[in-house]
């Protein structure tokens, strides 16, 4: 989950943003133009390069300006509600450009999408176009209905697509990292989760056509590589050739392999699925990142079983251990949930314990927002009042800040390798990357023939909250 009603992520120069717009390389070549925002989790972010790939190859070029556009789509998530409203607010706005240019199309894709396609098309007549995260194939004939007239929808679940075979658009890219979908769907039934009914059940990606994007991807300039999933540690394919089984570990080792030049990171992972062969796994390649997110959602037992988070607080306790002992320089961030359905003062006080328990280097924090369809919804009531959420949310995010701040100052004084991103977001004279840990370090060019994708050893002399301040070291 990456998106919420309070989205509060302790980090500073970190890649964020709720929505972009994507360009083409060479715009004038298409006779179309599309304009994209997305919403919500890496992966809509992902499914967004995908859809970009699916249009240009019907004519469609995308563009910045939204004034350009025959076509808008949004890209978005239903984790949270403010989520939902901020797109709802969005659609109203395209609606006015469409007054002024009635042949726009507009369309929603994504989580949203599947789960209010009735509403958006005919009670709200927000969009011209539904279409699920499992149905970007048919776009080019959705757009065809839309356009003649017709409402047009999709939002069929697979139990096979994954997209393996389409070469993502890297859209509003820094060249150096990208995000690769290596599988879709959850069979995770957490309860307050409405992605299992949104995006259907997990299925793994060919191993083969990961590797060869990556590889794609490495030899284009690319040096860090995100494999995404809604649990990646549940990552399970069998090579229906030789019947070679893939676990996510030996995955990870062989996109590892490509080069020790090619970084590899990942997200998100579910700790009961963690196993210790991936953490050996990292430990074994040094361009295997040394971070781990790890959601947590609550610190106490009896709130984990009401979530069916599938373990418990001694559990998960043991697992940041297994992780310590394995991977001693290995940092660890979560998603926090405050006010959960029935949540005490003492269950919320498990949870600020379990945060200095396992000493976070940052957070995605929450409070609960009941979301239709869920397990949560139909089992149990929403009776933690709002304001209580809200001071428990505050809460977290202050521990959260000095357990951030305390991070950053225990790393004053070490060195660490960089892989550059670019230009610090407040200073073109400095350079801003990112250590294995996937802690910002901020550090000035001082004329060194450095650029983007460079890797560059910096001691960190200084830091903030969320950022590390450096200088490259000789």
């Amino acid at each position: 989950m990456m998106e919420t009603t309070t989205d509060t992520k302790v980090h500073d120069e970190a890649r964020q943003g709720e929505a972009y717009a994507p360009f083409a390389n060479d715009p004038n070549q298409y006779k179309k133009k599309f304009y994209i925002e997305s919403y919500g989790c890496a992966m809509n972010f992902s499914d967004s390069e995908i859809v970009a790939s699916i249009l240009n190859d019907v004519g469609f070029g995308a563009t910045r300006n939204l004034e350009d556009a025959d076509l808008v789509l949004m890209n978005t998530c239903s984790i949270r509600e403010k989520a939902e409203q901020t797109v709802r607010n969005r659609l109203s706005q395209f609606n006015k450009v469409k007054e002024e240019k009635p042949g726009l199309l507009i369309g929603i894709l994504g989580c949203m999408a599947e789960r209010l396609k009735s509403k958006l098309l005919e009670e709200e007549k927000l969009v011209d176009m539904v279409v699920g995260p499992d149905a970007y194939r048919t776009l080019p004939g959705l757009i065809e209905e839309a356009g003649g007239g017709q409402k047009a929808v999709n939002v069929l679940l697979s139990r096979d697509e994954t997209y393996a075979d389409i070469s993502p658009i890297r859209l509003e890219s820094n060249g150096v990292s990208a995000f690769i979908s290596i599988m879709r769907g959850c069979n995770n039934m957490c309860s307050f989760c409405v992605v299992p009914f949104t995006r259907g059940r997990e299925r793994s990606r060919d191993a083969k056509s990961i590797v060869a994007e990556a590889q794609d991807l490495f030899d284009r300039g690319f040096r860090e590589v995100t494999l995404l999933g809604q649990n990646v540690d549940s990552y399970y394919f069998v090579d229906e050739v030789n019947g070679e089984t893939v676990s996510f570990a030996k995955l990870m080792e062989m996109v590892a392999l490509i080069s020790p030049d090619l970084r590899v990171r990942f997200s998100t992972s579910h700790p009961k699925d963690i196993t210790d062969e991936v953490l050996y796994t990292i430990a074994k390649y040094e361009n295997i990142c040394n971070y781990i997110h790890l959601p947590v959602q609550s610190g106490n037992t009896r709130i984990l079983q009401l979530m069916n988070r599938t373990y418990t607080r001694e559990w998960y306790m043991k697992k940041v251990d297994r992780i310590k002992e394995i991977i001693p320089d290995c940092a660890i961030s979560s998603d926090i949930i405050a006010g959960f359905c029935s949540e005490t003062e003492e269950e919320h006080q498990d949870t600020l314990s379990i945060m200095d328990y396992s000493q976070y280097d940052y957070s995605y924090m929450f409070f609960y927002s009941e979301r239709p369809g869920t397990l949560a919804e139909r089992r149990y009531k929403d009776d933690v009042p709002e304001e209580v959420k809200k001071r428990r949310l505050q809460e977290i995010v202050d521990k959260q800040y000095f357990l951030s701040f305390d991070s950053n100052r225990r790393d004053v004084g070490k060195t660490y390798k960089v892989l550059i991103e670019g230009n610090s977001k407040r200073d073109d004279n400095s350079w801003m990357g990112r250590n294995s840990q996937n802690k910002v370090i901020v550090f000035p060019k001082n004329n060194q023939e450095l650029k983007k994708g460079d890797y560059v050893m910096v001691k960190v002399n200084d830091c903030t909250k969320g950022t590390l301040l450096g200088t490259i070291e000789n």
